[in-house]
């Protein structure tokens, strides 16, 4: 049965140091042919923290495969809006706007692990994050775009998304 380590790293910026050397060092894997494979693997993340699964498929042959998460709603927020972090004062003080198109683009990327049954459920999900974070969407707060999503306001944008 193949050994599995998940660990959280920093998109191209991977390191043999904790959490990654001493998680696969005990595995009798080469750490820098491990590092650069997940380094190449998580590239376009760059700056965000990414999940990453080492499955080591053969100990003896040392092969191992690995699996790149998608970085949380949050981290994608602030790599679209390029900001270091979410308010202190969610709700009072806001950091950043997202367009509509910009929440969509963060839905899509995100969809598959969230329970969301359809494209307009994940945008609700995002602008939840959004909300939390102290981002206001269409330079509204999220909670008045969750609801104008309900009443239909925004069916134009999601049907040419979802083609």
């Amino acid at each position: 049965m193949p050994q599995v380590v998940e660990v959280l790293v920093e998109g191209g910026k991977a390191s043999p140091g904790p959490p990654l050397g001493p998680a696969i060092g005990p595995l009798g894997l080469n750490v820098k042919q491990v590092v650069d494979e997940i380094n190449k693997a998580t590239k376009e993340f760059e700056g965000m923290q990414v999940p990453v699964k080492i499955i080591v498929e053969d100990p003896k042959k040392k092969t191992f495969r690995i699996e790149v998460g998608i970085p949380p709603t949050s981290q994608l927020i602030k790599k679209e809006l390029g900001i270091p972090k979410g308010s202190s004062e969610a709700g009072h003080t806001p950091v950043g706007n997202l367009t509509m198109d910009q929440v969509i683009k963060i839905a899509k990327m995100k969809i598959d692990q969230m329970l969301a049954p359809t494209l307009k459920a994940a945008a609700k999900e995002v602008i939840g994050t959004a909300l939390s974070m102290g981002v206001t969407v269409e330079g509204k707060d999220p909670r008045e775009v969750q609801r104008e999503i309900d009443e239909g306001l925004y069916d134009e944008i999601f049907e040419k998304a979802e083609e």
